[in-house]
């Protein structure tokens, strides 16, 4: 007996399993208010200006306040990396959260996230559903 059927007007419907649209991120990147740091650690010149740069990403656009903690875990992660004291932990950490955000070409493939400009020159090919 066969189920019901798939309601496609439904946004999570299974109608649209396998159909993967793309969000086209402005090139330009973010032009939203920097948040503040989160407290709780002294932040260094390098890490404060990573911050920002991070903030203006074409990414930052799909990002609310609440992507604040994670971004400081992000930025945190990289610092111990790059300064040669990260442990293990830590260097997965900082590839698996630059993922999740969206700042590696896996992460925006698997996000379904393009940056406007990008389709044309190819440089980020979207995940095939299977």
């Amino acid at each position: 007996m066969a189920g019901p059927m798939p309601n496609a007007a439904g946004p999570f419907s299974r109608a649209h399993r396998g159909k993967r649209t793309l969000t086209v991120l402005p090139a330009a990147g973010c032009t939203l208010a920097v948040p503040k740091m989160p407290r709780g650690r002294e932040w260094t010149a390098e890490e404060r200006a990573l911050w920002h740069e991070l903030w203006r990403l074409p990414q930052a656009t799909m990002w609310d306040d609440s992507y604040a903690a994670s971004i400081s875990m992000y930025i945190a992660s990289v610092s111990a990396v790059l300064a040669g004291t990260a442990a293990g932990w830590q260097a997965a950490e900082a590839r698996q959260l630059g993922d999740r955000l969206g700042l590696t070409p896996e992460g925006l493939r698997a996000l379904g996230w393009i940056i406007e400009g990008d389709a044309e020159a190819g440089a980020v090919t979207p995940l095939r559903a299977s």
